[in-house]
């Protein structure tokens, strides 16, 4: 797990658009300074409260390192806090053009106090503008909100949408509820009115909730599986619940969830459709159009299996339009651009995966 990063045998040719690298606070203290007093003192005296009884620890397993590779550790902070490593372990040597940052580390997507999550999601995204986007101009950042209070949501977006630095609004993907629910739609239409897409992620906290739907998984190998059931699970929401029917123009991203299992679902979804959409009357397309107009997908940790032809077929079914390269920067699972595909693509294949289709989607240039 904890293997050096691989060497590079020769600089990667192709510029890439990695559209999953975390940033670290490089100590607790680290938002302080771009909180109010008044939240600073509370942060200081009374901390975070997240939805999970253990606020200083993640769920089991994956509170152990925090799933960071060690060779990522620099002198000082944790891994994921230096942004001169960043760049000479990942940015140069696999020629990033342009970096994502997925800032999770207790920004307010969590926080139960609703005005001390807005105060937080509002420091943390200052701060990755400060100590981040700002000091390397490869690197762009997500809207961190507190989407459990969609009016501070909602204030938030407006507030950072106008600067480009921005390049997506960042959701947690495991929500108190499912994020088909109207409660969120005010994030939603925040997000087609800027013409930013919502980017979902993994996070550890569950909200009290065993992470598998049925109940606590036993091994680290099941829980880094069910990143897979919690997006499919909301991809469905999405579409059942007829956001993508109330914001055309939505576009969500589903990051560090596989994309293997998205025909199946269609599959499903559509064959239920058929007999169930007198309940859904509010959707006017079929479960599969929506999923393949509206849902892109980030290809790490990428399904791998035994006959390489399969993964092809699924990307044809998906759309080669509709992948991002994505790393994983600073974790375990990192995946290097020249080594993250075991199958030949051609020219356009990879030139649209690796670069052009985030380019076009986060419109970066």
């Amino acid at each position: 797990m904890n293997a050096p990063f691989l060497e590079q045998q020769a600089r990667q040719t192709l510029a890439v658009v990695d559209c999953d690298i975390h940033p670290a606070h490089r100590t607790p203290g680290e938002l302080l300074p771009y909180l109010e007093p008044r939240w600073r003192e509370h942060y200081q005296t009374y901390g975070v409260h997240v939805r999970q009884a253990l606020s200083s620890t993640l769920m089991y397993p994956r509170m152990m390192a925090a799933g960071m590779r060690t060779d990522a550790l620099p002198s000082a902070g944790p891994a994921g806090s230096d942004l001169d490593m960043l760049r000479k372990q990942h940015l140069d040597p696999v020629n990033v053009e342009f970096g994502l940052l997925m800032a999770l580390s207790k920004g307010g997507m969590e926080e139960r106090n609703p005005e001390f999550a807005a105060a937080m999601s509002r420091a943390t995204n200052d701060w990755q503008i400060d100590h981040w986007v700002r000091q390397e101009p490869r690197l762009r950042a997500g809207i961190v909100v507190p989407q459990e209070f969609p009016e501070a949501a909602v204030t938030e977006i407006e507030r950072c949408a106008a600067d480009r630095r921005y390049v997506q609004i960042m959701l947690s993907s495991r929500p108190s509820d499912p994020l088909g629910h109207p409660r969120y739609w005010p994030i939603y239409a925040a997000a087609e009115r800027a013409g930013l897409p919502i980017g979902l992620h993994p996070v550890g906290y569950n909200g009290g909730h065993p992470s598998t739907g049925s109940g606590w998984p036993t091994y680290y190998l099941q829980e880094h599986y069910v990143f897979v059931a919690c997006m499919e699970a909301l991809a469905a929401s999405f579409i059942v619940g007829g956001v993508f029917e109330r914001f055309p123009g939505l576009k969500v991203v589903l990051v560090e969830g596989g994309f293997a299992w998205a025909p199946a679902l269609a599959w499903r979804m559509d064959k239920h459709f058929d007999k169930f959409r007198k309940e859904v009357p509010h959707l006017k397309q079929r479960p599969s159009e929506y999923l393949r107009r509206h849902i892109w997908w980030t290809t790490q940790p990428i399904e791998e299996p035994e006959h390489a032809r399969h993964l092809v077929e699924i990307i044809d079914w998906i759309g080669w339009d509709r992948l991002l390269y994505s790393s994983d920067y600073p974790h375990w699972d990192y995946d290097n651009p020249s080594f993250s595909f075991k199958f030949p693509m051609t020219e356009t294949q990879r030139r649209k995966i690796f670069r052009d289709n985030a380019m076009a989607l986060y419109r970066l240039s």
